[in-house]
């Protein structure tokens, strides 16, 4: 049973509403918003309108919440001024929609009710909506290189098996780090054909990997490369895991014509009608993450090479998964918790490792100027709950028994951490910091930290963060990150273990990203 506020509880509820919703009106934050990261109850305001009752203790969280938001601490030592202006939105601002998803895979849900306030109905959009925040931390920093070549490390490991070196990428993006790690795959296997699967949801970003594939074709004829947009637990298969679902797969087979990278560019560029129908994207209202709305696969491969393929490439319903590498790199919000990370993503992937297979995993560790930066403005922020160690126990409970079939190594911090870099020139950071690179270093370490867009507004309208981000860049003469890394190998002699997904996806679970 709730406890009821204290006399009068309907006009207590009242008043608490009424708070709600002038705070949600200053901060141009949706009430489901509100509810999610003051007392996580997207439905907060729905229940107490329609008369649900409400526990002091969740009154008081809602009041500490609208507290703390309002009266922010001046961690910056700034003028009154400027950390009074830190505290106020800019005036007349507006949620942004989304333009896509980013590489993050994940879209802001809009769980809003026609009894909110009209305000209240713009979906803010967050860190891994905004496309313009994810483009500019990718061409500024080197994140992408360094997690290419940490991949291609693991090559001196493979042993593929007849008929094909077999790779996965869990998240494609714009397909630069396939792109490099293909490179550095044929150069330690000229000879040998290559299945290659990567799960991208974004169709932005499928575009961009198809931009980057047609010199992968010319210099490696032997290769089938596919592209899906399925979950998790159904991507290293290309089944989806219910029978409507696969009923409904979009299959396409892309034959490239002629020589030439090209010509095969040319042709992958006519094919954008496919994407369009296929890469459409809906958002859950359960988890707000972003679904496919029609499960779909891109096989492409060079027709002059099909005889020699036909043993390579995928027939619908008949791929085994057996992969040799897989690449994970950043394929979850960081602040999930480890038994969310090890089901739904960690360990679908494990389970379709070859013999001898190799899962290489990347997450944001933190320890770096870029959290620095964040600490500044936000001093008790913790995005990275979840280290490497938690996460490989998680992955092993949650595979129980057939734990035994696999090598955990999360390796030292002298191995496992990975540092990566924001790029500037020599002597940007040594005389006067120019605007744009304060810009690009901001934007590089609240993209990093998963910061929402709703969080970053009072910030950015009083432009302290500028003082931030200048005194962070000065001190360390530049900003760099963090990542963490660990492998999950299959031993060679395991028993076969994936046979479920293999011969029946349809009966496979559907829940994952």
């Amino acid at each position: 049973m709730q406890t009821q506020t204290s006399s009068g509880p309907q006009d207590s509820i009242r008043s608490l509403l009424a708070d709600i919703e002038k705070f949600c009106r200053s901060y141009d934050m949706a009430e489901t918003t509100f509810g999610r990261q003051a007392v996580n109850d997207g439905k907060l305001c729905q229940r107490l309108r329609t008369g649900k009752g409400i526990t002091i203790n969740t009154v008081h969280k809602i009041q500490d919440f609208i507290r703390k938001k309002t009266t922010l601490s001046n961690p910056l030592s700034l003028t009154p001024d400027a950390a009074t202006r830190i505290n106020r939105p800019a005036h007349g601002s507006e949620s942004q929609s989304p333009s896509s998803s980013s590489e993050k895979n994940d879209v802001a849900v809009d769980d809003s009710s026609p009894n909110e306030n009209p305000s209240s109905k713009k979906r803010p959009f967050r860190f891994y909506d905004n496309r313009q925040k994810y483009l500019g931390f990718v061409n500024t920093c080197d994140e992408k290189w360094k997690v290419a070549e940490r991949a291609a490390h693991e090559l001196s490991h493979v042993q593929p098996v007849p008929p094909a070196l077999r790779i996965f990428d869990a998240g494609v993006g714009d397909g630069s780090v396939l792109s490099y790690l293909l490179r550095a795959t044929h150069q330690k296997f000229p000879t040998i054909p290559f299945f290659v699967v990567g799960k991208e949801i974004s169709l932005e970003d499928v575009r961009l990997c198809l931009d980057n594939l047609p010199d992968r074709f010319a210099e490696h004829p032997a290769s089938v490369i596919c592209i899906t947009n399925l979950f998790y637990s159904e991507a290293p298969w290309l089944m989806p895991g219910n029978m409507a679902a696969a009923a409904a797969l979009n299959w396409h087979e892309i034959s490239l014509q002629g020589s030439s990278a090209q010509e095969y560019g040319e042709q992958l560029k006519a094919i954008d009608d496919i994407l369009v129908d296929g890469w459409e994207v809906k958002v859950s209202e359960k988890t707000g993450n972003p679904r496919y709305v029609r499960p779909s696969v891109l096989v492409i491969f060079r027709e002059d090479n099909r005889f020699l393929l036909d043993s390579v490439i995928p027939r619908r319903g008949q791929v085994s998964g057996d992969y040799d590498l897989i690449l994970a790199a950043q394929p979850w919000r960081a602040r999930m918790s480890a038994q969310f990370k090890a089901e739904k993503v960690l360990a679908p992937l494990v389970r379709s490792l070859g013999p001898g297979g190799r899962l290489l995993a990347v997450q944001s560790a933190g320890g770096d100027p870029g959290m620095e930066l964040v600490n500044l403005v936000w001093p008790d922020e913790n995005p990275f709950q979840v280290n490497r160690h938690e996460l490989l126990k998680a992955l092993k409970d949650k595979l129980g028994r057939a734990a035994s079939n696999y090598n955990f190594n999360a390796a030292s911090d002298n191995k496992s951490l990975m540092k990566y870099e924001m790029k500037t020139l020599p002597n940007e950071i040594a005389g006067g910091i120019g605007t744009s690179t304060l810009f690009a270093a901001w934007n590089a370490s609240t993209y990093v930290a998963q910061i929402e867009d709703d969080r970053l507004q009072p910030a950015v309208a009083s432009g302290a963060y500028l003082e931030a981000t200048e005194k962070v860049l000065q001190k360390h003469n530049g900003i760099w990150f963090n990542d963490e890394t660990f492998v999950v190998s299959r031993k060679r002699n395991s028993i076969a273990h994936g046979a479920s997904h293999s011969h029946s996806p349809a009966g496979q679970s559907s829940s994952g990203k």
